[in-house]
């Protein structure tokens, strides 16, 4: 199912599974260890096992779609593949909007964090000229070469990961085996609150699919990409949790502003707090970058297979080989509702945009199988139909604990993009057809 595009595919393995990491591991892991003592104690450790069990099940409909359906963007891609412009229109748009909205509270908490160390940064006027050069130099940097972007990714998951896996290893010194010890077992609606905070700070990955077209052998890359991704997060998140719990006990969730910073205060002194909160400034900008990586491949493939009218996003810079429109684009609508603020309250609505796109994926994987013949090379998930169905499953249960109002929106949100889908088609198809 190849689509030549004009793309340069210069993506291996270990680009990709970086990619996914840094995506993935973004500023909410400097803070999850409190909130998650918080709800369940020290019985958190479960909670992380049963949410890396079902991201994992997500991400292997990700990985046989990826490796069936190899053009960029993604789970846009992968669902317009499957059920055509329409449906795969609503997953863009969903995808673009959920990311577009965290872009901006990551970006605004970076800004926030470097005001602490320098007030001059807290001028509004100041603020958005920094807000203006990060969006600014991260659109530069990835237009000017998807291998200048991706290598950009691999130096920041390599800056944000070492301070964190320096904080494991030498944690173990302090920290104390009595705070680990479960003494009640945690209530089921307790339970159920912690994972659905955790399945959203595992969401992400699939982000890191959406440069397709730049991926060298994708029908092995993807599959191996995920699994290394994905397992490594999952040792990694249970590790600091550990750690955490171990060396703060019950006192843990007093620091939910940041937790790390306060095990790395007890372990390394006050020069060991200020390189945790370095480490979450290094790791929002990460974030930030994969996200600019990534994104504008989805308007990339919106345009290139006319579900949008607009060619220019379809554009591939005659040097550089990248999508520079689509880039410019995304670039600047993080920055605008980054400048804006105040998305935090969105953030729901924009983690059930993406479960819904997780949703569409995984009806995927079922209806790709029936409508293409499997090639060789690409990669099919054991058990038949089971992982997809399941997966399918468990979102709906996840999107069953929003509130009516959030399910209103989301409605609401569905419709309105119908008819302006409908819309355009009409009137595109009248520029075709005049009388």
């Amino acid at each position: 199912m190849e689509k030549d595009t004009g793309l340069l595919r210069e993506i291996g393995v270990w680009g990709l599974s970086a990619n996914i990491v840094n995506i993935i591991v973004g500023a909410g892991i400097f803070v999850l260890p409190a909130i998650v003592a918080e709800i369940m104690g020290s019985s958190g450790i479960f909670v992380y096992l049963f949410c890396g069990f079902l991201i994992a099940l997500v991400m292997l409909c990700f990985a046989e779609a990826g490796s069936k359906v190899t053009r960029s963007g993604g789970a846009y891609a992968y669902v317009e593949t499957a059920f055509g412009p329409y449906t795969g229109f609503l997953a863009a748009v969903f995808m673009v909007m959920g990311s577009a909205f965290s872009d901006a509270a990551v970006a605004n908490a970076l800004v926030e964090l470097i005001g602490l160390a320098f007030p001059v940064f807290s001028n509004e006027y100041i603020r958005v000229l920094l807000l203006f050069l990060i969006f600014g130099g991260l659109c530069f940097l990835n237009v000017i070469g998807v291998k200048q972007g991706i290598g950009l990714v691999k130096i920041n998951t390599v800056a944000k990961l070492t301070p964190l896996l320096l904080l494991i290893v030498f944690s173990w010194k302090d920290v104390s085996f009595s705070n680990l010890m479960i003494e009640n077992a945690p209530s089921f609606k307790n339970f159920g609150a912690a994972s659905l905070i955790l399945f959203f700070a595992f969401q992400g990955g699939d982000a890191g699919l959406t440069v397709g077209g730049e991926i060298k052998n994708p029908q092995k890359t993807v599959p191996k990409a995920i699994f290394i991704g994905i397992t490594f997060v999952l040792i990694l998140y249970i590790l600091i949790q550990t750690v955490s719990q171990g060396v703060l006990g019950a006192q843990l969730p007093e620091f939910k502003e940041a937790p790390l910073a306060s095990v790395a205060n007890v372990v390394f002194g006050p020069i060991g707090y200020s390189l945790l909160l370095i480490t979450a400034g290094v790791s929002m900008f990460g974030m930030l970058s994969g996200e600019i990586l990534n994104l504008p491949r989805v308007l990339f493939g919106l345009a290139s297979d006319r579900v949008i009218p607009l060619e220019k996003l379809a554009a591939i810079h005659p040097k550089f080989k990248t999508p520079y429109y689509s880039i410019l684009l995304y670039a600047g609508i993080g920055f605008t509702l980054a400048a804006i603020g105040g998305f935090r309250q969105l953030a729901v609505i924009a983690s059930a945009s993406m479960l819904l796109v997780y949703f569409g994926v995984a009806l995927s994987v079922i209806k790709l199988r029936r409508k293409e013949k499997a090639n060789v090379g690409d990669f099919r998930i054991p058990f038949g139909y089971t992982v997809p169905i399941l997966s399918a499953g468990i979102i709906l249960f996840f999107l069953s604990n929003l509130t009516g109002y959030e399910k209103t929106g989301i409605l609401i949100f569905i419709a309105a993009l119908t008819l302006i889908y409908f819309l355009v088609k009409a009137v595109s198809k009248g520029k075709q057809n005049p009388d």
